[in-house]
């Protein structure tokens, strides 16, 4: 079982940046593909952007590429979203999640342990 622990939401206006960090753990990090989903009100939850074990592989939403980027430090046991010219639609509950897989990441269902959420609201 891995551990999740979100971080670095918060309140910003269109056009703003945010970091947000994904700590995990309780299982050897570099093992595991890691994802960041996101969830607005009355909305399925959604993917965001996924990154292979090594690093060296991304996956971005349509409707994210060329403004959100994903990373991971496998030293430091952590997955990143940087967030680029946010929108008053990326606002969301953000997840990360890990997975074994080799594909099929845009879908939740093949991601097992997931965080508790980190709230992100852009504001017009």
């Amino acid at each position: 079982q891995v551990q999740l622990v979100e971080s670095g939401g918060g309140l910003v206006q269109a056009g703003g940046s945010l970091r947000l960090s994904c700590a995990a753990s309780g299982r050897t990090f570099s093992t595991l593909v890691m994802g960041w989903f996101r969830q607005a009100p009355a909305k399925e939850r959604e993917f965001v952007a996924a990154i292979s074990r090594s690093g060296l592989s991304t996956f971005y939403a349509d409707s994210v590429k060329g403004r959100f980027t994903i990373s991971r430090d496998n030293a430091k046991n952590t997955v990143y979203l940087q967030m680029f010219s946010l929108k008053p639609e990326d606002t969301a509950v953000y997840y990360c999640a890990t997975s074994e897989a080799y594909y099929g990441l845009q879908y939740a269902r093949n991601f097992g342990s997931w965080g508790q959420g980190t709230q992100v609201t852009v504001t017009s």
